[in-house]
């Protein structure tokens, strides 16, 4: 069977509550902050949902044996923000995958060529190649932040396949070039927008994340 990229915009009523809080350019820091976390919490738990390594057992209730089933914890699970704007996600992510690793990845686009470039990179050289991956990263747009950092990852032994990103929002262009180039990937987002301005910003989008999550 050909793989194909899947992208799924879950219809919980809190996504999208949490979504329109977002977009609304009238909606202060301090609210866009808990917006960002609320929407990392409940698209990481609609990416988890049939994703995360389990094992079956048994346990003995106070009155009698019965089935039982855990998460596995000896499959590697990492998360990794895009920063800076992927921090915002992260918060609400760890509420659900506590004990899973956390490594960051700097990424900024230069506002004339649209191009990325890396200023910090603390993955190690190299991942148990069993290890899943859930990126944080709130707007895919141009999609050229999103294919450096799954470069980084697969270079260090990632599966596409084991990847899962979460966003906020996502437009045609990042979308493509993410189904060309790693076809097993899937991505949860709150919406899937129309497309970008000539700025290289999702239109009608949520104005730059990053700087309204740290208020600068």
């Amino acid at each position: 069977m050909t793989l194909q990229l899947r992208v799924y915009v879950p219809p919980h009523p809190l996504i999208k509550h949490w979504l329109a809080v977002a977009r609304d350019a009238a909606t202060p820091s301090v609210l866009f902050k808990s917006a960002m976390k609320e929407l990392g919490r409940w698209l990481t738990y609609e990416a988890i949902r049939d994703w995360l390594p389990t094992i079956e057992t048994t346990v003995q209730t106070p009155l009698a044996e019965c089935p039982a089933t855990f998460i596995n914890p000896e499959v590697p699970l990492v998360v990794v923000p895009i920063l800076r704007a992927g921090l915002g996600l992260l918060e609400g992510a760890q509420t659900l995958l506590p004990l899973a690793s956390t490594y960051h990845i700097g990424l900024v686009r230069n506002e004339e060529t649209l191009e990325a470039s890396c200023y910090l990179n603390k993955m190690p050289e190299q991942f148990n190649p069993q290890t899943r991956v859930l990126i944080t990263d709130p707007m895919l747009a141009t999609g050229g932040t999103i294919m450096m950092a799954m470069a980084e990852l697969t270079k260090r032994g990632i599966d596409p396949a084991l990847t899962r990103i979460i966003s906020v929002v996502a437009a045609p262009p990042a979308l493509q070039k993410l189904s060309s180039a790693y076809p097993g990937l899937i991505v949860y987002t709150a919406m899937i927008d129309e497309g970008l301005n000539s700025q290289g910003y999702i239109v009608p989008g949520l104005g730059d994340a990053g700087d309204r999550t740290f208020g600068t």
